[in-house]
């Protein structure tokens, strides 16, 4: 797909987030909370050594921070193999739905439980590679990872 793109075709990009089943009194009510995003551009290719080391060091800080200090950097070789694309943001949507059912007034009344189901992913303790050459222990940027989730961390 990403060599597809990386011919300057237009993209779409949606990602979703399901943070839980929201449960009504009527099964037409019934629906999710969610945080989604959808982004439109043209995908060009980051070709540049140094612009592409940025792009990876910048998504890994995002993802684990702390971690690119401590790993080898990429060789020439294993930048030549990776590619990167660029995806300027030509246009952009996001949509969240939060909070409880909502129903017709009349089935508020009816004996039947109604509400959130929250779901979440839930980062676990660290499992060392068999592999390691000694016994290392996991640096504490590693050990106290917690994922953010709507501006509070949650574990």
């Amino acid at each position: 797909m990403q060599r597809a793109l990386a011919n300057g075709s237009q993209v779409c990009v949606t990602v979703t987030l399901v943070d839980g089943r929201v449960l009504a009194h009527a099964a037409f009510h019934h629906s999710m909370n969610y945080r989604s995003v959808v982004v439109f551009g043209t995908a060009s290719v980051v070709k540049d050594a140094t612009e592409k080391t940025k792009a990876l060091l910048t998504f890994s800080e995002h993802v684990i921070p702390g971690r690119w200090a401590e790993v080898r950097e990429p060789t020439e070789d294993e930048l030549e193999k990776t590619l990167v694309l660029r995806i300027p943001l030509t246009e952009a949507s996001a949509k969240v739905r939060s909070g409880p059912p909502i129903d017709e007034e009349a089935d508020y009344m009816l004996p039947v439980w109604a509400g959130e189901l929250p779901l979440r992913l839930v980062t676990g303790a660290p499992i060392s590679d068999p592999r390691l050459q000694r016994r290392l222990q996991a640096p504490a940027y590693v050990r106290s990872y917690q994922m953010q989730s709507r501006g509070r961390k949650v574990s």
